[in-house]
């Protein structure tokens, strides 16, 4: 049946295009690829729409490609593409916290979105995006380990200091923190999230977040105030990634914010490369 070219919302039958857009850079994808290999592209069980863009007017290959959930992740696409996913989210509402991904995606589809959407509370649009699939550089720090369920009370304000920080908002502030706290035990019990104990009180942390089948990506990296600047947060680091590519068999990734010049050292020393860039838009 003819129909006009646009976005569309993607079923199980886009299934194999939406793969190959994932295997083409699965360190890029791995956020949305992660949901994608659990639920497949069912809106409800994936907790979100996939979107593709058609530059035919009949169903084949998605020549751009955008999740669209708690974030709105453009993976794919031509600046032609990213207006139609503007069209439809326009048309939808921004029910999203931020926009990341691709720089190029992220930017040309946000310079479409900001006559309606703006002001965004940030724009972050130089995130070098890095990954290592060999063992680090750094000897990893034996006391970081897996957070226990029970450690949850502990764990925690360590959390909220470094989304804080990172975000710049308080995740309990409309809450109480509920919601903050559930995501937060989810990767506990999980055994995605990682720190270093000492007195009781965490002095580093850090979370996997995503986990493809072929790729973890690091995030919420915190080093207490009082103790940075003595290599804790690069050997900390380090275990996170040693455990993604020796025990997980998985490419360690994470991004980082450009003007964050010590952490990208302290990667690169760890063995991350830049394999591409990002852009996140906060709101």
């Amino acid at each position: 049946m003819l129909r006009l070219a646009g976005a569309r919302v993607l079923d199980e039958r886009d299934l194999i295009d939406v793969r190959g857009v994932f295997d083409n850079d699965p360190v890029a994808a791995c956020m949305v690829a992660a949901r994608v290999e659990v639920a497949g592209l069912d809106p409800w069980r994936l907790g979100g729409e996939m979107w593709g863009s058609d530059s035919r007017p009949i169903r084949g290959k998605v020549d751009g490609l955008c999740f669209s959930g708690p974030n709105l992740i453009p993976l794919k696409g031509t600046p032609s593409a990213m207006r139609m996913f503007a069209d439809r989210a326009r048309r939808r509402g921004r029910m999203c916290s931020s926009l990341v991904g691709p720089a190029e995606q992220v930017l040309t589809l946000w310079e479409e979105l900001q006559p309606d959407w703006g002001p965004a509370r940030e724009v972050r649009g130089d995130q070098p995006l890095m990954a290592i699939s060999s063992p680090p550089k750094v000897t990893p720090d034996p006391l970081v380990r897996q957070v226990r369920p029970s450690e949850l009370s502990r764990y925690l304000p360590a959390a909220i200091s470094m989304f804080i920080e990172e975000v710049g908002i308080d995740p309990c502030a409309e809450d109480g923190g509920a919601g903050y706290r559930a995501r937060v035990s989810e990767l506990i019990a999980a055994g995605r999230a990682f720190a270093r104990f000492e007195n009781g009180e965490v002095v580093f942390k850090a979370e996997i977040g995503a986990m493809s089948s072929k790729v973890g990506q690091i995030q919420g990296v915190w080093v207490r105030p009082d103790r940075r600047g003595e290599g804790i947060g690069t050997a900390g680091t380090a275990a996170v990634a040693d455990r993604l590519v020796r025990v997980l068999n998985r490419t360690a990734s994470l991004y980082v914010n450009g003007y964050n010049h010590v952490a990208q050292a302290a990667y690169r020393r760890i063995g991350f490369e830049q394999v591409g860039q990002y852009a996140t838009v906060l709101f």
